[in-house]
């Protein structure tokens, strides 16, 4: 029978299980919200790192890093970005917040934050410093730029992303161009670098970083006088290799994969409208409470055969009992919900949660569509799925996955669907890292993709390396050349890997090196696809700011 009920190991109370994560729901927000004008898909995709890792915090700052920072703090940080909190998963290492329009993730060192549909993303920067500084104790520098922020907190990098916008023309604030948003993000970092990578009439991605140990920018210069960061525009390297020789190659080391499916099957996409996914869940409740009864009878049956026994008789400590044996739990009616005689029919009440947008048929959607089956409880049995399913259409989904051994870090999963025909688009988001699945990153987009079907998608994967020099001071080139070896079969073997997606071709392939990672970005289309070229809709003109 479907549960409607958050277990009392998935809510605000004290969890029974230790590193469980906790999930809280903001229920004000749940039923106000209207997603019917959630018409971009592609995501903005913001990166905020204050430390390396969460385990080399500066001196000053509270042990718990940004973790300490109370959810009414960042509620208000999102207002400026026009989103909404709908609910929070707690976990010891990392919270994740379900949002109106997408997801963030607070872990003690950084904060990811992922906004969809028409949100001002770039607004909630410098609030997010101001807020590393005063209530994570980073440190920081005071701000030049936004009047009213009295500190900024300095990054150890930063990162935002996006892919290209269906329709730009709609966008707010400095999101209305490429060009806008570098020229925000220069007002804040010296020394960022623009790229865009894919193909400028076609499929791309947009990215701009910082270099490690970020510089904020220092007192605002005349214009003429401001440098403004070009994009640099990607294309696939001449060699295969791409890390360089001296680069250490280390599997705990941070990843990130990123699939944008456009196009996705029009039939497929029928399970993330409301309509659909409450048909789904009513055939799984009524035939779910029909299972339980058959159950429950032939136990009642099994008991009351073990009474022709004399072990089972009143007083022998083995007998079994009912719970309430006065009650006659079944009659002589059928028990099949879908008979109209149906006692069941006439006597279950279907729950109303199951016809409304909310969590509850997030719930049965993230099992329906096979989204729970990607990281399995079997396999992580710590691990949250929190999913909402909006009206009329749209889903989301934010998954907290604690290592299996509970001695590594937590990592997460995101999701977020837009089905409508003429828009349509999914992402998926995670960092869980391939020694941990135990799979290839190929094998997840795989099961990915066939969740979805789209007509085509891109992909990108970032992956840390460490680029310090190992040098050999007595000359020998042996270990240099080993390290080489070592990086170029890996290298070959996961590309050839991610070349073969069943159902589809890989029609494009980047690879390049940025400062302490690699980053490859493939995009693909289905076979026999005839579904046009893509609507671009962005045209990088002068800026609006």
């Amino acid at each position: 029978m479907v549960n409607i009920d958050i277990p009392k190991n998935y809510s605000a109370s004290p969890s029974s299980f230790s590193g469980t994560p906790l999930l809280t729901i903001n229920s004000d927000v749940a039923i106000d919200h209207d997603s019917s004008n959630a018409f971009e898909g592609p995501e903005k995709l913001l990166e905020v790192w204050f430390s390396a890792s969460s385990i080399s915090l500066p001196a000053a700052t509270a042990p718990a890093g940004l973790k300490v920072v109370p959810a009414k703090v960042w509620k208000d940080m999102l207002e400026l970005v026009n989103c909404k909190v709908l609910s929070i998963v707690e976990s010891e290492r990392v919270d994740a917040y379900l949002l109106s329009e997408s997801s963030m993730f607070v872990f003690p060192h950084k904060l990811i934050l992922k906004t969809c549909g028409t949100t001002t993303l770039l607004r909630g920067l410098p609030k997010i410093l101001e807020i590393a500084a005063l209530n994570a104790g980073f440190p920081y520098a005071t701000p030049n730029v936004e009047a009213g922020r009295s500190a900024a907190a300095k990054p150890y990098r930063v990162f935002y992303s996006r892919k290209n916008f269906k329709f730009p023309e709609r966008q707010r604030g400095p999101h209305r161009s490429w060009r806008d948003e570098v020229y925000s993000l220069d007002q804040l970092f010296l020394r960022g670098s623009a790229y865009m990578i894919g193909k400028m009439n076609g499929e791309h991605w947009y990215l701009y970083l910082t270099e490690p140990n970020t510089i904020l920018t220092p007192p605002a210069t005349p214009t003429s006088e401001r440098r403004e960061t070009e994009t640099r525009l990607l294309e696939l390297p001449s060699t295969q290799g791409s890390l360089n020789a001296h680069d250490d190659y280390d599997d705990d080391q941070d990843e990130t994969l990123e699939i944008l499916m456009t196009d996705l099957d029009e039939e497929t996409a029928k399970q993330f409208y409301l309509d659909n996914a409450s048909a789904v869940a009513e055939d799984r409740y009524y035939r779910g409470d029909y299972k339980a009864h058959v159950d429950a009878k032939q136990y009642t049956e099994d008991i009351d055969g073990l009474h022709n026994n004399d072990e089972s008789r009143p007083g022998n400590p083995r007998c079994l009992k009912t719970i309430d044996e006065e009650v006659d739990v079944f009659s002589n009616t059928s028990s099949d919900p879908a008979d109209p005689g149906s006692s069941d029919s006439e006597t279950l009440i279907y729950p109303e949660q199951l016809n409304t947008e909310g969590h509850p048929l997030g719930t049965i959607v993230s099992e329906s569509c096979g989204l729970s089956d990607v990281y399995p409880v079997s396999k992580y049995p710590d691990a949250r799925i929190d999913a909402y399913m909006f009206e009329p259409c749209g889903f989301s989904a934010n998954g907290v996955i604690p290592a299996p051994t509970g001695r590594d870090a937590t990592h997460y999963f995101t999701v977020h669907v837009t089905p409508e025909p003429h828009c349509s688009y999914a992402s998926f988001e995670t960092n869980v890292p391939n020694k941990q699945t135990g799979r290839q990153t190929a094998d997840v987009i795989e099961q990915v993709v066939n969740i979805f079907k789209p007509g085509r998608f891109s992909v990108t994967m970032f992956e840390g390396v460490n680029t310090e020099d190992d040098h050999d001071d007595t000359g020998a080139g042996s270990i240099v050349a080993k390290k080489t070896e070592t990086i170029d079969k890996h290298v070959a073997r996961k590309r050839s890997r991610l070349d073969q997606i069943p159902g589809y071709k890989r029609v494009e392939r980047i690879v390049h090196d940025l400062e302490g990672y690699e980053l490859v970005f493939k995009h693909y289309v289905k076979d026999g696809w005839k579904g046009g070229a893509p609507r671009l809709g962005e045209v990088d003109g002068p800026s609006t700011i």
